[in-house]
């Protein structure tokens, strides 16, 4: 047992939950919950969204989240919104700005039709998301955010997360001097997470090439106290959160389009680039991707979740 008592089963269980729902926004406009075969009327017509660092958002929110409840969360790469917007579901937290995003088939189908939809929600994270901060559509303003919300504000633990290809912007890299001009008591806490999952849109990131030794060596140098955590193994990362130091900065490493299709068509999805935004663009027409996209969604066993989950009417 970790945390307030929640257990590394249920941690694990509110990712798998959060994944479905992530993918579920990006692609489907009906049969939610897969009452029957997927079909192509299922499918929204414009599939946009960015699933790449969806898991890995996932991942940290849960984890933190059942250690620190009362954390503030500041998303850097907000172009993975509908992970974020999962876990807001996920804890009601929406509910309280959208009446109709309640804990059941309708809340569901709200958030699902809604998500990049006009006069619905965006594809990033945005001033319509409750405690949202920091968009993220543009890079390289999340940690500085971060210091600046704990400024005065010794009460407030606040945990950031930080793309690999965002702390390749001035900004960030700027911004990692902050640890030492706001250490103080009258300030609050702030728990850098680095999000290293090798890729950004296009293109391998810089410090997803670089050494562990390298990586280490150079949050060190900002005055870091750096750790390595696999964010696939939960236990061990509840672990580090269990130890933390008053300095410690993580680097998160998960696969890019974790838990997602392997491939495509010759092309590597998981843990490479083609992930970053809709890994089955063709699956509205094309029967295979389809198929494949029926496959993914069943992975997560979601009705299972959703059963404990639900307050239907």
């Amino acid at each position: 047992m970790y945390g307030l008592g929640i257990s590394i089963e249920k941690i694990n269980q509110r990712i798998r939950f959060c994944n479905y729902l992530a993918v579920a926004q990006i692609f489907l406009q009906d049969n939610f919950l897969l009452n029957r075969p997927l079909e192509f009327s299922d499918v929204k017509p414009r599939l946009l969204g960015h699933w790449g660092s969806c898991p890995g958002i996932n991942i940290a929110y849960a984890n933190l989240k059942a250690r620190f409840p009362d954390m503030q969360f500041i998303l850097g790469p907000g172009h993975g919104f509908p992970a974020l917007q999962a876990n807001l579901f996920y804890d009601g937290d929406l509910l309280e700005a959208y009446p109709d995003a309640t804990p059941n088939l309708h809340g569901l189908e709200f958030i699902c039709g809604k998500f990049s939809w006009p006069y619905g929600f965006p594809s990033h994270a945005s001033p319509f998301t409750p405690g949202v901060i920091s968009e993220g559509g543009e890079l390289g303003y999340s940690l500085a955010t971060a210091y600046g919300a704990a400024l005065g504000k010794p009460e407030k633990f606040i945990a950031v997360l930080i793309g690999d290809g965002e702390l390749e912007t001035a900004t960030a890299l700027a911004s990692l001097n902050l640890n030492k001009l706001l250490r103080s008591d009258k300030n609050g806490r702030v728990l850098p997470i680095l999000h290293l999952n090798g890729y950004k849109i296009s293109a391998p990131t810089i410090y997803g090439r670089s050494s562990e030794r390298e990586l280490l060596q150079l949050f060190r140098g900002f005055g870091y106290d750096p750790v390595i955590v696999d964010g696939t193994n939960t236990e061990e990362f509840q672990i580090v959160l269990q130890n933390l130091k008053s300095n410690t900065f993580i680097i998160m490493k998960t696969p890019k389009g974790y838990t997602g299709p392997a491939e495509l068509a010759g092309t590597k999805l998981e843990g490479n680039c083609a992930s970053h935004q809709v890994p089955l663009p063709e699956a509205k027409t094309d029967r295979e991707q389809l198929e494949m996209l029926e496959k993914w969604l069943k992975s997560y066993n979601f009705k299972e979740l959703y059963h404990e989950f639900a307050h239907e009417d």
